[in-house]
């Protein structure tokens, strides 16, 4: 009796990378709409079918970014200090059209320009790597330095490099529910941020104090830039290292078949799940059927990229033979309702810097790739003229990466339910409004803890 219990616990034991990371997955999808509520429309869903997913998110009612979404609550927590400042999340006004204003300008560089700035970034995050990486935390640096150059216009400093590297990585971890918030981390950025405002190399947003200033420039560029950027490299690098025969021939193409490399890889891997909208007015579908203002509309992207495509979840960059506008893919969002403003740049940008990986390796991994990447994309870098022998590593890497997965699914249940709570707790979104609604802020009160002398904006600095 005693050997056939050890013998099902030993089997369990060793079973349990290929049956328990599901059930953990389902068992937190269960804990999270449970203390989400019912909260949300969702497109496509039942009530509004993939056809008519650009025309909603397009709607002039689908407006609202913030207020009265109990959703907000939960990115706000994991974006603060700051999310009152951050271009994505503020409301329409004046406030949103200074923020954007200064957004669009740091990012309208050349394209020879960005191309340059990306390529010395990434020769430099490069230098002296190979074996066994991580590919988000090899991407990030490089994109901390980026960003840096975007918006300082010079060379970025080890220390700042490591400071918005840290920072950005805190974020996403705990996006991804494998870490709790570090907000030393996210507080020494603002120190840093401070005293250099006066260096960017276009005029911040006027009516905003310096603190505001900072926080603008970190959930902007020094967050969500870096943040997402790393993603998406570690997606396109780990779809490449997984499929050799396209690795080659992007390697060896021209920028019209690299651009297709990109546009699938974002269909299959969109670095958006839900977004989020709130109705500020009636939205009628048909003669029987309205959204009834201060609804919440979820868009999900990664449902959208699969409607209407064969065998949807297979890697194929020629399904972009036909322009992108024709499919359903909006990696970037709908131009019409605040798409991602960086989507001219980082195309570009990501070109650049994946041809400088390519120049230099052959990447191959074994390990699962999902949307989430929740293991930061382990991946072998095999130098190009180096003997390529990547069996032994890539059987390393698919046993490790089968157990990781058994750890980290714990993990994400356990601090994912844990955030979640507390988010709902503190109630940052819901809280920040009702006390706008009834003080009014006055800037002079802004200041708190970082108090910084007054900042007069800088003249336009060229990259």
């Amino acid at each position: 009796m005693l050997i056939a219990v050890v013998l099902l616990v030993v089997a369990v034991l060793v079973s349990s990378p290929w049956w328990l990371p599901r059930r953990v997955v389902a068992l937190r999808e269960r804990v999270f709409a449970r203390i989400n509520g019912d909260e949300g429309v969702p497109v496509p869903g039942e009530l509004v079918g993939v056809e008519r997913f650009r025309e909603l998110y397009a709607h002039p009612a689908a407006n609202g970014r913030s207020k009265g979404a109990a959703l907000s609550d939960l990115f706000w927590y994991w974006l603060a200090p700051g999310p009152e400042m951050h271009q994505e999340h503020l409301e329409r006004g004046e406030r949103y059209d200074a923020v954007a204003r200064t957004t669009r300008a740091l990012l309208a560089v050349p394209k020879g320009e960005v191309e340059e700035v990306a390529r010395r970034c990434a020769v430099r995050g490069l230098e002296g790597v190979r074996g066994l990486v991580r590919l988000r935390d090899l991407m990030m640096p490089v994109w901390a330095e980026f960003a840096y150059e975007l918006v300082f216009a010079e060379r970025c400093p080890r220390e700042a490099r490591d400071l918005i590297a840290a920072n950005a990585d805190d974020v996403v971890t705990s996006l991804k529910c494998t870490g709790l918030r570090h907000m030393g981390r996210r507080d020494r950025l603002t120190r840093y941020l401070l005293p250099r405002l006066d260096e960017v190399r276009v005029p911040l947003p006027g009516g905003l104090t310096p603190l505001e200033q900072a926080y603008y420039l970190q959930g902007a560029f020094f967050n969500t830039a870096v943040v997402q950027l790393s993603e998406a490299m570690a997606h396109l690098l780990l779809v490449l290292a997984q499929h050799p025969e396209e690795q080659e021939r992007a390697w060896t193409s021209d920028d019209r078949h690299f651009d297709r490399v990109i546009n699938e890889t974002l269909r299959l891997y969109p670095l958006f799940g839900i977004a989020h909208r709130v109705t500020s007015g009636d939205i009628p579908l048909d003669e029987h059927t309205t959204i009834p203002a201060g609804s919440v509309l979820c868009f999900n992207y990664p449902e959208f990229h699969r409607a209407g495509f064969a065998d949807p979840g297979r890697f194929d960059p020629g399904r972009f033979d036909r322009p992108a506008k024709e499919l359903n893919h909006v990696p970037f969002g709908v131009a019409a309702n605040r798409p991602c403003p960086a989507w001219r740049l980082a195309p570009i940008a990501m070109r650049a810097v994946a041809r400088e990986v390519l120049d230099r390796y052959v990447l191959d991994s074994s390990v699962s790739h999902t949307r989430s990447l929740p293991s930061r994309g382990p991946c072998l870098l095999t130098p190009r003229g180096a003997a390529h022998r990547p069996r032994p590593a890539l059987t390393y890497l698919r046993v490790r990466d089968r157990w990781e997965d058994v750890w980290r699914s714990l993990v994400q249940l356990v601090l994912g339910t844990y955030m979640v709570w507390d988010a709902h707790r503190q109630r940052l979104c819901e809280r920040h409004f009702a006390e706008a609604a009834s003080n009014p802020p006055d800037a002079s009160d802004a200041e708190d803890r970082y108090a910084h002398p007054g900042h007069e904006p800088g003249a336009r600095r060229s990259l």
